[in-house]
């Protein structure tokens, strides 16, 4: 399901999906909170969190601790992310013109709030030396299963550069997610690719993949595309790894005969 956003959005907190909406079905909140200098938010909602800069400088205050973090740009710096348990109060004040992902959702497993700084989220080219490099992109994982096991997400982001593609090979998984997209320039696009139908991602733009679709992404030539993915395990049956489709597996081999020789 696609969601067209704003060019621009306004100062505030904008909310893009709700966890209890039936027809939506993420589990998760998603909001954008867009603030100017000076400007203040906090919250001590009794939900699992994570909020990532996008862009700007904010003073973060939590669990007794208050640190500026910045951020230039979401295309060439890695995120702060700042995860928190239910009813952990903090606050973001806002040096300069800032915006910020807010993700909520339920979890009653109790974690210590912590911050991530970029140097700690795993940061990897994916799909270099293999498909021609049509495929190379850059894949951000902030935290997972695998450093966070008592969380309900999975949180990180993928640099699309023009012309290449994503999330591919095709895949797919239960577990519902969300993509927020940023192109540089603003004018840019791309196409996400929802089983057999195709949408036009945008600046601002919000993909909801809800119904274990197969969701590669392609951005189109001269564009940047930047988009944060969130993930929400199921009970029981937490978000590993992807199912890829068997019959665009044999791409991703570095041998593979993308353009067979002439006879």
């Amino acid at each position: 399901m696609l969601i067209k956003g704003p060019k621009k959005f306004p100062v505030g907190i904008s909310n893009i999906t709700n966890r209890e909406d039936i027809n939506q079905n993420t589990l998760m909140d998603f909001d954008i909170i867009s603030l100017e200098s000076n400007q203040t938010f906090a919250d001590e909602t009794q939900l699992e969190r994570a909020i990532l800069l996008i862009q700007g400088k904010v003073i973060l205050v939590f669990a007794d601790q208050e640190i500026e973090i910045s951020r230039d740009n979401c295309f060439d710096y890695s995120p702060w992310v700042l995860h928190l348990p239910k009813g952990e109060r903090f606050s973001i004040k806002s040096v300069d013109q800032s915006e910020l992902a807010y993700i909520a959702t339920e979890n009653e497993a109790y974690f210590p709030p912590r911050l991530y700084s970029p140097d700690e989220c795993n940061s990897e080219n994916r799909g270099a030396g293999t498909m021609r490099e049509t495929s190379t992109r850059i894949v951000r994982t902030v935290f997972d299963y695998s450093n966070a096991p008592y969380s309900n997400l999975v949180l990180g982001e993928v640099i699309g550069f023009p012309g290449k593609w994503s999330s591919y090979p095709p895949h797919h998984h239960p577990q519902p997610e969300i993509y927020f997209y940023k192109f540089l320039p603003e004018n840019g696009y791309g196409f996400s690719q929802l089983n057999d139908e195709a949408v036009v991602t945008q600046h601002n733009s919000t993909v909801l993949i809800v119904n274990g679709e197969t969701h590669p992404q392609v951005t189109a030539p001269g564009y940047a595309m930047w988009y944060l993915w969130v993930i929400r395990h199921l009970e029981g049956e937490p978000y590993i790894t992807p199912i890829f489709i068997d019959e665009h597996l044999w791409v991703t081999q570095p041998d593979a005969d993308i353009w067979p020789p002439k006879n």
